[in-house]
């Protein structure tokens, strides 16, 4: 091997590039996130050849001031920290200083700045990483960075470009991320001198949900819920699409801390067990989440290029997610107008109703198809069947006594499968055996919580290997897995003795549940795999509990369950996140038969 010695200061940035510029969209997340840094209000990306020709970066912020303009592209150099404290917390999006040292050094890059009070402005240029002198320059109080040729010098670096629609097509992403991020910023966007994309400043809540709405489809607003919600010096607020605006794809997915656009398995463990009751399997839920906390309580300096971060309190702030999101979706019920205007901290969904009686309907009736409404003692008389619901046809009342319910009032049952119903907008369609299945499922919940939790003795210990890691686990929260019914002790360095389970998971794989636990609580400080696998079986319960496809049902029974729908949490959902009921609107329908034409 040749001797040790320092390496020339151009490789330097080079290789830093390597790590921060992986391409064109990257050199534009670094110029945006230095202009938003720098306070502007307005920020224009133009772009040829899908960056590889030219990313040019105009900003109207503070601007450079003309003596610090060599310094601007140095590495190391940064007017965002200056002592470790800073560090410690960060507020800014940039702070390590070295992106314009690195693009500089791996493409044709100038930089012209007049910072806000100075008279003129100047002019930098910086070729495969030599530094050209300072001439003064014609350019508004701001920054514009131009990025010529990029990776010109690394050929290798060039190689990997993809063609021009797909490096695009990753700004375009980009630039959509740092929108949603920056709500009262304006941003234009450019590609080949024609205009692509331009996000005006929203000055209210309703502009930055049109923001939204330009980003993620006109549906959104209409399908999400209003989050806004703090507790222990942590801030959740932005929406939460409903388990009907899922996706094949978790590509709409945008979560914030301090206003940085983050991926974090913390954050996706926690949004994936929210939603975990009411989205259908393969399916990925759509939100923009903003999370405010102290910068002390967050570590941004994990990721070279700052996609990651690192909380101080991860299961706090998992379970503040979790809580957060699974109560708002709890709230969601059938019939509901999800573009109501929210009450501050509520979700923006309109209140559901509580039972009550309309005509054609006893105060005191209930549905009563299959589960019965009394708390009993075993899950097995919570599956008993009752008789059904007696009664005639009721008819329509002429007029409804105030508002009319969401759901409003049978009509009639198709092919013993949907229930077909009048409402103030129109038509609604209930596929009977999926709304009654959650509101069984629901029912089952309700008794489990309120009943003792029984644990069964094994007949045999059961050793479990696990890791170490998952083994210390198992000690510290030997308490709270002991509430749960699972009885588990450390009896080496990587295994466990499982000498009690859940009396309801019986005949369950005692080691593998043993497994997934402990390595949820290993990795996240908690574990709901237990409960998990508890709503598992009460689902299947209540799927065999529910009125069947097939059954004749009167209008009374009907209407019941219509009114049980509107009261039930999560109904617009069945327990496998399928949908429990539709809306056809007067308009619809006369779409369907050309009406008005």
């Amino acid at each position: 091997m040749s001797a040790i010695r320092l390496l020339p200061p151009e490789l330097i940035n080079q290789i830093a590039a390597g790590e921060v510029i992986e391409r064109p969209s990257s050199v534009v997340k670094e110029l945006v996130e230095n202009s938003l840094d720098a306070g502007a209000g307005r920020i224009e990306v133009d772009i040829e050849a899908g960056g590889s020709r030219l990313i040019r970066v105009r900003d109207d912020g503070g601007g450079i001031a003309s003596g610090e303009l060599p310094l601007a592209v140095a590495s190391h150099a940064t007017s965002k920290i200056g002592s470790f404290d800073d560090l410690e917390h960060v507020a800014s999006m940039g702070f390590r200083g070295e992106a314009l040292a690195s693009v500089s050094s791996v493409s044709r890059f100038a930089l012209t700045s007049r910072a806000r009070g100075q008279d003129a402005a100047f002019r930098i240029e910086v070729d495969g990483g030599r530094l050209q002198t300072a001439r003064p320059a014609q350019h508004p109080a701001g920054t514009s960075v131009e990025v010529r040729d990029l990776f010109y010098n690394v050929p290798a670096r060039r190689k990997f470009l993809r063609a021009e629609r797909t490096e695009f097509a990753h700004i375009d992403d980009l630039l959509k991320s740092l929108a949603l991020a920056r709500g009262t910023v304006e941003f234009r966007l450019s590609h080949n001198g024609r205009p692509v994309r331009v996000w005006k400043a929203a000055g209210d809540e309703q502009a930055a949900l049109q923001r939204v709405a330009e980003v993620l489809g006109e549906e959104f607003p209409a399908q999400s819920l209003r989050i806004d919600h703090a507790m222990a010096g942590l801030h959740l607020s932005g929406w939460v699409g409903l388990p009907t605006a899922s996706r094949a794809q978790a590509d709409a997915q945008y979560f914030y801390v301090n206003g940085r656009l983050v991926r974090d398995r913390i954050v996706a463990h926690a949004v994936r067990q929210a939603y975990a009751d009411v989205l259908f399997h393969g399916r990925h839920a759509a939100f923009v989440l903003y999370l405010r906390l102290d910068p002390a309580g967050v570590d941004v300096n994990v990721h070279p290029a700052k996609h990651e971060v690192r909380f101080r309190e991860q299961r706090l702030v998992h379970d503040f997610l979790f809580r957060t999101l699974h109560e708002a979706l709890a709230q969601t019920r059938a019939g509901q107008r999800a573009d109501a205007s929210p009450a501050a901290g509520e979700p923006h969904a309109a209140p559901a109703p509580s039972p009550m009686a309309w005509p054609g309907q006893s105060s005191q009736s209930r549905l009563n198809l299959g589960v019965r409404d009394a708390p009993l003692a075993g899950y097995a008389a919570l599956l008993g069947e009752a008789p059904p619901a007696s009664g005639g046809a009721a008819p329509m009342p002429d007029a409804y006594p105030g508002e009319a319910p969401p759901l409003g009032f049978a009509i009639a049952q198709l092919k013993n499968i949907f229930v077909l119903a009048e409402n103030a907008q129109g038509l609604v369609l209930v596929d009977m055996h999926a709304a009654h299945e959650r509101i069984t499922y629901e029912r089952l919940k309700t008794a489990r919580a309120c009943s003792n939790l029984r644990s069964q003795m094994l007949l045999v210990p059961l050793s479990v290997a696990v890791s170490a890691r998952e083994a210390a686990a198992a000690e510290e929260h030997a308490d709270a897995l002991a509430d749960w019914g699972l009885e588990l002790s450390r009896s080496g360095p990587s295994t466990v003795v499982v000498r009690r389970i859940p009396a309801l998971l019986e005949g369950a794989d005692v080691g593998q549940l043993s497994r997934d636990v402990l390595a949820e609580l290993a990795q996240h400080g908690s574990s709901r795999r237990l409960q998990e696998l508890e709503n598992e079986l009460l689902s299947t319960m209540a799927c065999h509990g529910s009125v069947r496809a097939g059954r004749r049902l009167t209008l009374p029974e009907m209407n019941a369950l219509l009114r049980e729908m509107e009261a039930t949490e999560r109904s617009g959902q069945c327990n496998h996140g399928r949908p429990t009921w539709t809306q056809l609107s007067l308009a619809e329908l006369d779409k369907l038969f050309l009406r008005g034409r």
